[in-house]
């Protein structure tokens, strides 16, 4: 059976995409990620061995970004200067790319609920329930945020890229 530092580990990447995907920001999504290790960690009595780690690491980042947002009052979006040298990189990758940058965008566009709700879903393939229970919002709410988020994702694209390859969980 692994550790529980071991089953962490496994979790990071995705635990790095959510926040990057809550935070729209490199460096604050590694400042966030970060703190949820840290409070996974320090708090990992809590944590029920043969329960999924995922959904429980996912709730202490969840808290932790609300709790930065009430005390900061506000979103700050920045581009990171990284994504942007990666952008330039390859010519023969330009269009995907501008693909990519206009998906960005238009994720970009989405409220903070209806990202996280599609990225949750879209992304990391939770269920509806499991998404309801980690930002404890009923299941009907999260159903809701998807479809409106992908009805404006769609728009925003003006049919650019085909919403039909983001599985629907449920």
């Amino acid at each position: 059976m692994k550790s529980f530092e071991s089953l962490l580990i496994d979790e990071i990447p995705a635990l790095r995409r959510y926040a990057r995907a809550l935070c729209q920001d490199f460096s604050r999504a590694d400042d966030l990620l970060q703190e949820s290790l840290l409070r996974a960690v320090s708090k990992r009595r809590l944590w029920i061995r043969g329960r999924q780690l995922r959904p429980w690491l996912f709730t202490i980042m969840h808290n932790l970004f609300v709790n930065g947002l009430r005390r900061h009052d506000a979103i700050h979006a920045a581009v990171d200067a990284d994504y942007e040298t990666f952008a330039a990189a390859s010519e023969q990758d330009a269009d995907l790319l501008c693909t990519m940058s206009d998906f960005e965008r238009a994720l970009h566009e989405l409220s903070a609920e209806q990202r996280e709700v599609l990225l949750l879903v879209g992304v990391e393939q939770m269920s509806y329930r499991q998404v309801a229970k980690l930002t404890a919002t009923p299941i009907g709410t999260v159903m809701s945020r998807l479809a409106r988020g992908r009805e404006r994702l769609a728009a925003s694209l003006e049919g650019e890229i085909k919403l039909n390859n983001i599985k629907r969980v449920k």
